[in-house]
């Protein structure tokens, strides 16, 4: 498999979650990928537990993603400032440069936080090598 040059912020697509754009930081101090959401609920339909929740995939931008996803699993995540918490986890498709993988995405409130995306280790593993002084080697916002 070759691996691309990414930045340290690159776009990226969610496609089974209806996302077609969102701003990612490239994380590599990050294990695992991480979402904003809110309005986040789980619940069981005919013995499969689903999560839905809700998403601004735009920074100040009031559209909102509504998405109901099956949950792959929950985990004990601590965050950057040494805060854990307990967050549900899936297991989605997401497309870049042309090409498309699975990754796992921690669910989390990041309202606070400048990206609506984090880009971990595990899903970058064997595909991207990180270039920290570059930003969207793989172009600009896709159109949507």
């Amino acid at each position: 498999m070759t691996q691309i040059t990414v930045g340290w912020r690159e776009w990226v697509t969610l496609p089974d979650l209806g996302i077609a754009r969102i701003k990612a930081k490239v994380d590599t101090g990050a294990r695992t990928s991480a979402l904003h959401t809110f309005d986040l609920r789980t619940h069981t339909r005919d013995t499969v537990t689903l999560v839905s929740f809700s998403i601004h995939p735009l920074q100040n931008d009031q559209q909102v993603v509504q998405c109901e996803y099956p949950l792959h699993d929950e985990r004990w995540v601590t965050d950057s400032g040494g805060h854990r918490e307990m967050r549900p986890v899936i297991l989605t498709r997401l497309a870049f440069d042309g090409a498309e993988w699975p990754v796992e995405i921690t669910l989390t409130n990041r309202e606070n936080m400048k990206f609506r995306m984090l880009l971990g280790r595990t899903a970058m593993a064997g595909r991207m090598i990180v270039d920290p002084q570059k930003s969207y080697l793989r172009g600009q916002e896709p159109t949507p």
